[in-house]
């Protein structure tokens, strides 16, 4: 017992020493990282490098991610980092939305090309929305417009919602190729191709894929929505960590939505588009009229059904209880509520306009422990013979005709359109938003037909960021705080966690059988029978064999010339010898006795 006793000890001890270790150095890696960032600022904006190695050398420092602009290398159709820290080939539009009120309806929301508030890489700079609840415009030309033909389109850009989003979106448009196109006059009604990107308001998260496709009949267009993804899209809106969103549409119709390289939603432009790339071959004909004799009643009342004579229609729903009796102690005199004694008229109180006053009505108190007061009345229960009105059963129709539809006719409007990924041309790329929410970040937009090329630009670019917000993240200690302060509730799972083992050491190490509590001497003095263990057993029937050996070894010493009493116990050790020790011990043991019966 006193062994097992400082094996739990030692459990217990190694246990809480081995949990402040990894809460220490979960802190100290934290603080290194941290440390590791804030060095990599110091070191681009020192000039003099010699006199940082003069100083006395630290511990070696993690490696950091280091920045670099990233190239297109391939065939592209537009590319921008904006690591040039300006809007050099960007065009702010100067028009005014239509049909909202002159003072909101200027796209002078302010843009500016910064670092993020946070960054993890000093010099990635990238286009800022900067302000709150005003309408923002602007567009840059594509190097030459891209023509849907026998290659994919690949468009991808990043967003940081550096301060969450409330009500507001960050989706891009492919504007149309088009002679009238003006990029100062962009606003919500210029034509575009495709619009793509997140947006959201409210609980409501959306990720857009929608583009005009045009109808070869009448040569108007039309907007064809993406459904919704299934993926739960609430971290990306949240988590104010940069995100990579890729549209990829291919010649056979079929596209792919991704969000950090990681397909969120697919299908094909004829099947998953609302409402449908191609109208119904067949429309229900507008002329046509259901006949006034056309019967739908599936049931109908049985007309040769009649109302029994005993069915009384008169009988009231509910009746009073004869059986009820009327509780002892009942006040029939005193009425439930009387007039307040202690009430008193207002001093302001017109009997002319107010009327005649009269005290607030109060229980009245000597009902208090009565059954009741007033008169009293019988209960009301259900009537056994209610029946209702009679109304006669329901049958069958034998006139049934059916739920009438008008006939089909060919669609006059219908065409077939196999090819919908061959939409317009565009020629520009532009951001036309409004938004509750400011500093939201894009970065590194890129057009292309390669998806090999837009790969590579997505790991010189979000693969940087990716890497360098990873290295910055706090260790999983400080993340487990973080998390329990914003849910309360995880700090019951973390003590639940991490008490649990313990509890179970301590019952493993140091709680014991009661037999083992119970010392033979307490056995002997109550006599109280001892439960069988089969280790104990196998304990004393070990002790028994000791015990004969050295019997044994006695008997061999002692001289046959000794005294009666040696010889007496020599021939009893002898005897006892010649019994199984087993038999012996378990015998003589106390807890084989029976209890006395007093």
């Amino acid at each position: 017992m006193e062994l097992k006793m400082r094996l739990c000890v030692a459990l217990l001890s190694l246990s809480l020493c081995l949990g402040l270790m990894g809460h220490v150095r979960a802190q100290e890696e934290a603080e290194d990282v941290e440390m590791d960032v804030e060095d990599a600022i110091d070191d681009m904006q020192e000039e003099d490098v010699e006199e940082e190695e003069e100083k006395a050398p630290g511990p070696p420092p993690v490696p950091t991610v280091t920045y670099r602009a990233p190239e297109p290398m391939g065939e592209h159709f537009f590319a921008e980092s904006f690591d040039k820290g300006t809007l050099q080939g960007w065009v702010l539009s100067q028009a005014k939305k239509d049909g909202i009120d002159e003072e909101i309806a200027k796209y002078d929301g302010q843009w500016e090309v910064e670092e993020m508030k946070d960054t993890k890489l000093p010099g990635d700079k990238g286009l800022v929305l900067k302000s709150r609840a005003k309408h923002h415009a602007i567009s840059a030309l594509l190097l030459r417009p891209f023509t849907f033909d026998t290659k994919p389109l690949i468009v991808q850009y990043e967003v940081n919602f550096q301060t969450g989003i409330d009500c507001g979106g960050a989706y891009i448009k492919l504007l149309s190729q088009s002679p009238d196109l003006d990029l100062e006059e962009f606003v919500d009604k210029t034509p575009y191709t495709i619009m793509f990107g997140p947006d959201k308001c409210g609980e409501d998260y959306k990720l857009h894929f929608i583009f005009r496709h045009k109808n070869p009949k009448t040569g108007e267009f039309e907007e064809k929505h993406a459904k919704k993804p299934d993926t739960d899209l609430r971290t990306y809106y949240t988590d104010k960590k940069t995100h990579l969103y890729t549209l990829v549409l291919n010649p056979d119709n079929s596209f792919e939505i991704l969000i950090d390289q990681t397909v969120v939603n697919s299908g094909s432009l004829l099947s998953d588009m609302t409402p449908p790339i191609n109208p119904p071959a067949e429309i229900e004909d507008p002329d046509d009229h259901k006949p006034e004799d056309w019967d739908e009643r599936p049931k109908i009342q049985d007309p040769d059904a009649v109302k029994p004579e005993d069915w009384d229609e008169d009988a009231p729903a509910k009746i009073a209880d004869e059986d009820a009796v009327k509780p002892d102690g009942w006040l029939d005199e005193e009425p439930e509520y009387i007039s307040d004694p202690d009430a008193l008229k207002p001093e302001d109180w017109d009997e002319d306009m107010d009327g005649e006053w009269e005290a607030p009505q109060i229980p009245n108190p000597v009902c208090e422990t009565a059954p009741g007061c007033g008169p009293w009345e019988r209960p009301m229960i259900d009537n056994p013979n209610y029946k209702g009105k009679w109304k006669p059963p329901m049958i069958d129709n034998p006139n049934y005709q059916g739920v009438w539809k008008p006939r089909k006719i060919p669609n006059p409007d219908f065409f077939e359109d196999l090819h919908p990924f061959r939409m317009t041309p565009f020629s520009a790329v532009g951001l036309e938003l409004w938004s509750m929410s400011s500093d939201i970040f894009f970065d590194n937009f890129f057009v292309t037909s390669d998806r090999t090329v837009a790969e590579r630009w997505a790991a010189d670019g979000w693969g940087l960021k990716k890497a360098a917000e990873g290295a910055a993240e706090p260790g999983l200690v400080n993340q487990m705080i973080t998390a329990a302060e914003e849910r309360p509730w995880l700090w019951v799972v973390y003590v639940l966690t991490v008490a649990l083992p313990l509890v179970l050491i301590i019952v493993f190490c140091c709680t014991g059988k009661s037999s083992e509590s119970t010392s033979a001497a307490e056995y002997k003095k109550t006599d109280a029978p001892q439960p069988d263990v089969k280790e104990e057993a196998e304990e004393e029937e070990e002790e028994a064999k000791e015990e004969e050996s050295e019997a044994k070894k006695s008997e061999e010493e002692e001289s046959s010339g000794e005294a009666e009493e040696a010889a007496g116990s020599d021939s009893k050790d002898s005897g006892d010898a010649s019994e199984k020790p087993e038999d012996d011990i378990l015998r003589r043991s106390p807890r084989n006795r029976k209890p006395r019966k007093d």
